[in-house]
């Protein structure tokens, strides 16, 4: 299968794509470890895309279309993968669609990980990272520390990221309310946005994600 995955920050795309990924033996693609790839192997798209980072200017889309078309090329995509993080706008879906379609392909599906604003404004602002190891990760809420500001593992003060702030999250919705969740209506009109709740357990989510897809989730 060849899916897109979407969803607000804080909506747990980032899990969903590993566990989906699994289930679907496909390979997860996101636009993180593209860079990263790209930058660390000083390929041409990675040199130009770090040029843009260290300027401090946004990467154009057609440096992002063409890691990702790269990616998507490989032996183990063959049968299918699972995008996420791209497309993050419409201009992006656009030039996918005209990548696949020159490649004899398209999407099966873009899969919709719906969360409510506050929900995402709580688990984002709520997180608590250990200052000694950001390994350890808590969370005022879901996963209290025994004691508070005090990590359980080994002993470190936890703190909130600035990227974790109320204000900040918010910020980062609005940009997503702005460019990203656009290409949901543009996928909607070619009839492959399937949505599904992300409130729950993470096995709960990929349980319906498996069975929106039409899929079974493996044991």
């Amino acid at each position: 299968m060849r899916i897109v995955l979407v969803g607000p920050p804080g909506a747990g795309k980032g899990t969903q794509a590993a566990y989906l990924a699994k289930n679907l033996s496909i390979p997860h693609i996101s636009t993180g470890d593209l860079f990263r790839a790209n930058i660390s192997q000083g390929t041409p798209l990675g040199k130009k895309a770090k040029e843009y980072i260290d300027a401090g200017d946004l990467v154009p889309d057609e440096v992002t279309i063409g890691m990702a078309r790269d990616r998507m090329a490989q032996p183990d995509a063959e049968s299918g993968f699972l995008l996420d993080g791209f497309p993050r706008n419409v201009a992006q879906a656009v030039a996918l669609d005209e990548a696949l379609r020159e490649d004899g392909t398209t999407l099966d599906a873009v899969l919709d990980l719906e969360v409510p604003e506050d929900e995402v404004v709580k688990r984002i602002a709520g997180r608590r990272i250990c200052r000694k190891d950001s390994a350890h990760v808590f969370h005022v809420t879901y996963n209290p520390p025994r004691a508070e500001g005090v990590c359980d593992v080994c002993g470190g003060e936890l703190y909130q990221r600035a990227d974790d702030s109320e204000e900040t999250v918010r910020k980062r919705l609005e940009v997503y309310h702005t460019q990203t969740e656009p290409i949901v209506d543009y996928y909607r009109a070619q009839g492959l946005v399937v949505t599904i709740s992300a409130l729950g357990k993470v096995t709960d989510v990929t349980e319906r994600a498996m069975s929106a897809l039409g899929r079974d989730a493996a044991a």
